[in-house]
């Protein structure tokens, strides 16, 4: 799959997804194969850029490119504004984002809330377009509820707009993440535009993801929560698209020198008192569904140093068992 000038290592994209899709964990997915990977979503407001979370989220040194950006707003004035900020940071493409459900950002008309108007739609990318010298993309979803799912629409006004390429998510804004991702709409918007799509939602296993592609032919998938304490999944997805066999799963003694990786990423980029407290939830991730999960979540939660929260991960998972063994039936 090709966005711009960037011919991605494959077609399986990590989502951008607040408070998990940092720095560590994006390369952490581009090391499975991931061939994209979007940063959380950054605002348009140039009076937030200064805080500490806005610097973390605008830090890629060192990471694999391309790196891409997701910028949030309802001004087309300010996202170009921030477009142009960004590339000048190192984004190699700048991803808009009209998909993001979340009460908050749609109170204030952004992200998904966008859908409604498709005139702002046209003038936001077209702004971003002209503002940056790098391919723009668009995340977004079916629609603002069922009874109006205009996402063939929106997609060929961003193609008119000169987008390059299209992510969109299988549910309105009005689902959130409730029940089914449905792909007809997915499906509409392949056959409304030239320019690649990505389909999202609910691809969390090899064979979704290849049942999605044929059934929408789109270009690429995106993955999201399903990869949270699974970013082998986009090495399980690489290869049996390319070869139509399974992956071996991962041993429990793969997954512990995985998972402490993962750690002394977090612990490095973030330093080690904010690093343990971020690491908290990954290291959830990882064991949930592990036989004496609840216990060791009490404790891991409990250690304060990053020396002791690795020797407790490191104890957990270093057990002398399968990680199949370990799973509870």
């Amino acid at each position: 799959m090709r966005i711009g000038p960037h011919q991605l290592a494959s077609s399986t994209v990590v989502a951008p997804m607040a408070g998990v899709s940092d720095r560590p964990y994006r390369e952490l997915c581009r090391s499975f194969g991931a061939g994209l990977a979007v940063s959380e979503m950054v605002s348009a407001n140039p009076a937030l850029w200064a805080t500490r979370k806005s610097r973390q989220r605008l830090d890629h040194g060192g990471e694999p490119g391309p790196v891409s950006v997701q910028i949030l707003g309802t001004d087309p004035g300010r996202l170009a504004d921030a477009a142009r900020a960004s590339a000048d940071l190192g984004a190699q493409i700048i991803d808009v984002n009209m998909g993001c459900p979340a009460k908050k950002v749609c109170r204030v008309a952004a992200g998904s809330a966008l859908l409604r108007d498709e005139s702002l739609v046209g003038r936001i990318l077209d702004a971003v377009v002209g503002a940056v010298g790098v391919p723009v993309t668009l995340k977004m979803r079916t629609g603002w509820d069922v009874a109006h799912r205009n996402g063939a629409a929106i997609a060929r006004i961003a193609e008119q707009a000169g987008v390059a390429a299209i992510t969109v998510h299988g549910r309105t804004r009005a689902c959130g993440f409730t029940g089914a991702a449905e792909y007809d709409t997915i499906r509409a918007v392949r056959r409304a535009v030239s320019i690649p799509v990505i389909a999202n939602g609910d691809i969390d296993s090899a064979e979704k993801a290849a049942a999605v592609l044929a059934y929408t032919g789109a270009d690429g998938v995106m993955v999201g929560r399903a990869a949270r304490g699974r970013p082998w999944l986009f090495a399980e997805i690489a290869e049996y698209l390319a070869t139509g066999r399974h992956r071996p799963p991962p041993t429990a003694q793969q997954v512990a020198g995985i998972v402490l990786g993962h750690l002394d990423r977090l612990h490095d980029f973030y330093g080690a008192v904010q690093g343990v407290r971020i690491a908290r939830k990954h290291v959830a991730w990882y064991a949930r569904g592990m036989a004496g999960f609840d216990s060791f979540r009490e404790r891991v939660n409990r250690a304060v140093t990053a020396r002791e929260q690795r020797q407790l991960v490191a104890a957990f998972f270093s057990a002398p068992t399968t990680l199949e063994e370990k799973r509870v039936a």
